[in-house]
């Protein structure tokens, strides 16, 4: 498959082979896409580069989200190794175990502006230096969830912080469409992640997911990084500003 042919691009969030940001980089990879990846610090490099280099990617860089600095760095060796790119996939989210964990109204300050730090404000900094390197424009997307709208028991800061991402991705889109790079979400259902673990009630989410919506399964790593695959193609070339939903059509039946 050659969709993505001769197309390069750097996927942030990548932790190990149950992330969602797996299954966008193997759906990425057979479509022929170059690909970069970034870890957090020495104990998730040990799991990311065995990752990235079974698909062949030989740019695998530090990089703390939470630091404009270190996001300008990946971006600045991605300028010296390629001249361009052409996408970037954005999987990032944390919030303190302790704040998903307690009633939503014991969120502590701190724990707020984490979460709203890593999981959302992040794509601005990540667009900010990608957009110089899209010189014949480009796509961005990055990993939402239907608490960013509905209010899910124990997703608590992290909803917040999803709503304000998806608002993010709306105003960015508006901003970069004349420069021909689009910005859009993918809102995943429910899967077993290590991100999913310190979600309380989880395994119970997994079981309503599966006997209420339509298709009466759980989505898998695989369609998400399919329905991925598509916003960062040209298939979808007139698409910016799209929460895509990817959920076994649970958002329908949750209304």
């Amino acid at each position: 498959m050659s969709l993505m042919q001769g197309k390069r691009g750097v996927i942030f969030g990548l932790a190990n082979d149950k992330s969602i940001a797996w299954g966008v980089a193997q759906q990425l990879h057979e479509a022929g896409a170059e690909l970069a990846f970034t870890y957090l610090n020495d104990a998730l490099e040990k799991r990311v580069r065995p990752l990235a280099e079974s698909l062949g990617s030989n740019v695998i860089l530090p990089c703390d989200v939470g630091s404009d600095e270190q996001i300008e760095a990946v971006f600045s060796e991605l300028k010296e190794r390629w001249g361009s790119i052409d996408f970037v996939v954005h999987a990032v989210a944390f919030a303190n175990r302790d704040d998903l964990k307690n009633p939503f109204h014991q969120t502590s300050r701190e724990g707020f502006q984490l979460a709203l730090d890593i999981s959302a404000y992040s794509l601005l900094p990540m667009t900010r230096y990608a957009l110089p390197l899209m010189k014949d424009g480009g796509s961005i997307v990055t990993m939402s969830y239907l608490g960013a709208i509905r209010a899910v028991p124990g997703y608590n800061v992290m909803g917040v912080a999803k709503a304000a991402l998806e608002a993010s991705v709306r105003y960015l889109a508006y901003e970069l469409g004349a420069q021909n790079v689009r910005v859009n979400a993918v809102s995943a259902g429910p899967i077993k992640t290590l991100a999913a673990s310190g979600v309380a009630n989880f395994k119970e989410k997994l079981r309503i997911m599966e006997e209420r919506s339509p298709l009466k399964r759980l989505v898998t790593q695989d369609e998400v990084g399919k329905a991925t695959l598509y916003l960062l193609s040209d298939l979808s070339s007139a698409v910016t500003g799209e929460i895509h939903y990817v959920d076994g059509g649970f958002s329908i039946a949750a209304g």
